[in-house]
């Protein structure tokens, strides 16, 4: 769609769907570039939901990188397929409906982990990712509450990862209204990595 490779694309050339969340704009930037992604990288995309994350990876691993992209909502790996359409990425990304915890296990070892939920199982789903990286790859997480933060750390911790660090991110975007143009925040949003050893 762009002929441009530096993360960002505008959150309003993704499909959308109300019940399926989305990795914002901004918060993509930072997730991309925490993850230090490069030509020939292969990553896994926990939780892809209406795959931008996926997409935006993709486009940075290109060529001779793969992306895995899992979620357990069928309607998640139907918006994320239609994404990939749109943006020309198909053959950069394997679809995966599942579990986490079970699809990682069949998943070859990666330079990249991107996890953007993992509800009750998240610790599982850390050490999981721990055992699929390389020597030298990057986990990186996205955490709106504070326990999943929490959570997240303290395994990141356990598991010796490397150069572990918590960012919060706050968002504010412009709106124009009859007086003028307002800004209007949004969800603070911390961005979890590291390094494994």
């Amino acid at each position: 769609m762009s002929e441009y490779r530096t993360p960002g694309i505008p959150d309003e050339l993704f499909e959308r769907s109300e019940e399926i969340p989305m990795t914002k704009e901004e918060i993509r930037v930072l997730t991309i570039s925490k993850a230090r992604l490069k030509a020939g990288d292969n990553v896994i995309d926990v939780g892809c939901g209406t795959g931008s994350l996926t997409v935006e990876a993709s486009r940075q691993v290109l060529p001779g990188g793969l992306v895995y992209a899992i979620d357990r909502d069928k309607k998640a790996i139907a918006l994320t397929r239609r994404n990939l359409s749109k943006f020309h990425l198909r053959n950069a990304v394997q679809l995966i409906h599942g579990e986490a915890s079970r699809a990682l296990q069949k998943l070859p070892a990666v330079d990249a982990i991107l996890i953007g939920s993992g509800g009750e199982n998240l610790a599982k789903i850390i050490s999981l990712s721990f055992k699929k990286l390389k020597p030298g790859g990057r986990i990186v997480l996205n955490a709106i509450l504070l326990e999943t933060c929490c959570t997240a750390l303290t395994e990141l911790n356990r598991l010796n990862f490397k150069d572990a660090e918590a960012v919060q991110v706050t968002i504010a975007k412009s709106r124009r209204i009859p007086q003028g143009t307002m800004m209007l925040a949004r969800n603070p949003i911390t961005i979890i990595s590291g390094v494994k050893l």
